[in-house]
């Protein structure tokens, strides 16, 4: 297969331009390969994609190809936490989605091998590899490894909540510092199965990246051994002409969230994986898909924040491969799902094996007969709201609080901070959704500080907004209609009772209907002034429900 400019003289002046970047005759003959990386020196878990973009190039030479490495921005949730850049976090997969498509059609790639490794990376990388649907494939950077401070482990969420834990003056400043330095100690995305790792697992999940995927540590040998068979994977799938449309079908999607059940990810995938199925033009991949699965799906792994495992375990355990071979002999997967290795789930996993029971825990002995995360509704959350729930404390699975609602994660940080908030609350932080942030920013700071203060066992919080995947707590997000869509959030009052049962997938305002309409009437929600492409994101985007993808 030829490189489209190497094709008759019309082509001259386009090969011109490849001759200038030194190009030799054997190199415009082959067919083009972008390699869209992510690489930067802000977010840990990118520096070093170069490397990892490099071994993957060299996979696509050593079977045919010419690849050619582009650019993708990316941001660091975890330094965008706690301000305003955390409004541009959800904001940036729309871009990334439209600068890949960009680069792909506009520079007439044949294939691609996208490399990224952080939140909204790689959903945004997914949409576009699906628009464009040219012969695509993944791997990612890969985690960092467990960070080890007195005696235990810790990752970047136990470093939000010693943050917490200090504000309440439970920890010394020395102690601090020493989870400081210690808890994130080499570069790679996140230790624990928050966003970052849940999606790089799901892509293996979706069929879209070769096996080990999610789990390989970025300092390991192994990665970049992956990302070169990666490249050569690639130029498989684009002489068997396989493309995106091909894998990522209703069923791929079934067996994601079925995975994402049973591994607890995060939240964020459920603002993720429908936004792909639509550029997909796969229907019924919905907030409700994921409640519907969950209920005949086992919870089998728990990882931290979750658990006491990181990804590093999970790997060691055998990986997500491990983990869908338990699920698929218990016939909760579709094995004949298409993949990018050419052959089908089931034939990439037949060899797996389950090597560490207490990681990942066989599907008769699970952690729960439920998945990881539960799918609530009522008369605050209409069209839903989503919760972790292998991350909540048992005792907070049904809970009835008086509200303290607040217009801002920063009101609301004040308030916890300063020991306004007491055992029985229900934290209300409002306008912090898709169009009120504008952004729906991430809220592992308030989250943490709860549990820091040693409250995670007595108070929720609930928002239109939306949590890191390393929340953990009675934390419910992503409620939709948002306050600034005229959501019933919106109208909650300081004191009233609000009832979560997290068990029957419930969330509702104790308040008779009469008085909930009344309240809603006369309601005129407010909006922040925004400049810039957060008045553009705010003016396109749709509510969290449906993935908040821009509207159609």
């Amino acid at each position: 297969m030829q490189n489209q400019y190497s094709f008759g003289g019309d082509m001259t002046s386009q090969r011109s331009l490849l001759r200038a970047l030194g190009w030799t005759d054997e190199e415009i003959q082959k067919p083009m390969v972008a390699v869209v990386s992510a690489q930067t020196e802000i977010i840990p878990g990118h520096d070093g994609l170069d490397r990892i973009a490099k071994a993957a190039a060299e996979g696509v030479i050593a079977a045919g190809g010419k690849p050619v490495i582009v650019p993708s921005i990316g941001v660091c949730d975890g330094l965008a936490m706690g301000h305003a850049g955390m409004r541009y976090s959800l904001p940036s997969r729309e871009i990334i989605a439209d600068s890949a498509e960009i680069l792909l059609r506009a520079h007439a790639f044949q294939a691609a091998v996208f490399i990224g490794n952080c939140d909204k990376i790689i959903p945004g990388m997914l949409m576009a590899a699906a628009r464009v649907n040219i012969p695509s494939i993944f791997v990612s950077g890969g985690p960092m490894l467990v960070g080890r401070v007195k005696g235990g482990r810790a990752s970047l969420s136990t470093m939000f909540e010693k943050v917490g834990a200090y504000n309440a003056g439970l920890i010394t400043e020395e102690e601090l510092q020493a989870y400081e330095c210690g808890a994130c100690p080499t570069c790679g995305s996140c230790s624990g199965m928050f966003t970052a790792n849940s999606l790089n697992c799901l892509l293996e999940a979706l069929g879209m990246a070769l096996p080990f995927n999610g789990t390989v540590p970025m300092v390991f040998s192994e990665r970049r051994a992956l990302a070169e068979k990666t490249g050569e994977a690639v130029m498989a799938l684009l002489e068997k002409d396989i493309r995106p449309r091909d894998i990522l079908t209703k069923t791929a999607f079934v067996n994601a969230v079925t995975v994402d059940n049973a591994i607890g990810a995060s939240t964020n995938t459920v603002l993720h994986l429908p936004a792909v199925a639509a550029e997909a033009e796969v229907e019924g991949v919905t907030i409700d898909i994921f409640s519907e699965i969950s209920k005949k799906t086992p919870n089998i792994c728990r990882l931290a924040p979750a658990g006491e495992s990181y990804i590093e375990d999970l790997n060691f355990a055998g990986g997500i491969p491990a983990v869908m071979k338990e699920l698929l002999d218990a016939s909760l997967l579709d094995g004949d799902a298409m993949t990018v290795t050419g052959k089908t789930l089931k034939e990439n996993v037949e060899k797996a094996v389950n090597l560490d029971e207490s990681v990942i825990r066989k599907v008769s002995d699970p952690y729960s007969r439920q998945g990881g995360l539960a799918v609530l509704k009522g008369n605050i959350a209409k069209d839903g709201s989503v919760v972790k729930k292998s991350a909540v404390d048992e005792k907070m699975l049904r809970h009835t609080g008086p509200a303290r609602c607040f217009d801002s994660e920063e009101d609301a940080m004040a308030a916890i901070s300063s020991g306004k908030i007491k055992k029985g609350d229900v934290v209300v932080i409002r306008y912090e959704g898709p169009v009120g942030g504008p952004g729906m920013r991430e809220m592992l700071a308030p989250t943490s500080a709860i549990v820091g203060a040693g409250l995670g066992a007595d108070v929720a919080l609930i928002t239109d907004g939306r949590f890191s995947g390393a929340t953990r707590g009675a934390a419910i997000g992503h409620i939709s209609p948002e306050a600034a869509a005229g959501g019933a959030i919106g109208v909650i009052e300081d004191g009233d009772l609000i009832e979560i049962d997290i068990e029957a997938g419930t969330l509702n305002l104790l308040i008779s209907e009469g008085e909930l309409e009344k309240r809603l009437s006369a309601f005129r929600p407010k909006l922040k002034k925004v400049t810039g492409y957060l008045s553009r994101y705010r003016d396109g985007v749709s509510s969290a429900s449906e993935g908040a993808t821009f509207k159609k």
